[in-house]
């Protein structure tokens, strides 16, 4: 395997990093819907969810942003010639609708907690608190509640976004899969991609 892209397939650093981000990008999901619509407000585990979820949101910040660069300086493989312009396009809009949401989700989310009235820290997995977005935790609390509400809108809306577009993005790597275009293969490791030598 190669560290960086190749014209066949991805190398293990953009493949270590999609796999890391969309774990962790379901795993909150699933934890945001859990928080929304199980958990009570005087639920005592709801506290150590809110921090672990913030903790994941954070990391998926960093590890987005990571990927977003690695993915500027390294070129992807082109999607099979196979591939009708219209599928490319859907293909190429999807990526960067994705990439948008694993981007402005977290951000959003920390926007919403730095803009909290409680003006509670966020513990990263309990090693270090994370500092808020200055110029919203240090405004008063009578300026943060609107804030804080539009925020968590933002937040909800993005997220449910995620939740449309993935299955999107999953059902057209299967098809294209199934069709034996490899565009599936390319991005899990150990695999073999057409014409690989």
């Amino acid at each position: 395997m190669a560290i960086t892209n190749t014209r066949r397939r991805y190398g293990d650093v953009a493949m270590t990093l999609h796999w890391l981000i969309a774990v962790a990008i379901i795993l909150n999901l699933a934890l945001g819907l859990y928080m929304a619509d199980v958990l009570t407000d005087n639920d005592p585990s709801r506290f150590p969810i809110i921090q672990l979820h913030k903790s994941i949101g954070l990391t998926v910040l960093v590890l987005s942003l990571a990927r977003l660069g690695w993915r500027l300086a390294n070129p992807v493989p082109p999607l099979p010639d196979s591939m009708s312009p219209w599928f490319k396009a859907v293909a190429h809009g999807t990526h960067y609708l994705l990439y948008f949401l694993i981007i402005f989700i977290p951000l959003s989310g920390w926007a919403l907690v730095s803009s909290s009235p409680l003006g509670l820290p966020t513990s990263w997995f309990g090693l270090f608190h994370w500092p808020s977005i200055s110029f919203l935790s240090d405004l008063t609390r009578a300026q943060k509640a609107p804030l804080h509400h539009q925020f968590f809108a933002v937040h909800m809306y993005l997220a449910f976004s995620a939740i449309a577009v993935i299955p999107i993005h999953i059902a057209g790597a299967l098809y294209h899969q199934f069709r034996g275009e490899d565009v599936l293969r390319r991005m899990v490791p150990g695999t073999r991609v057409a014409g690989e030598a």
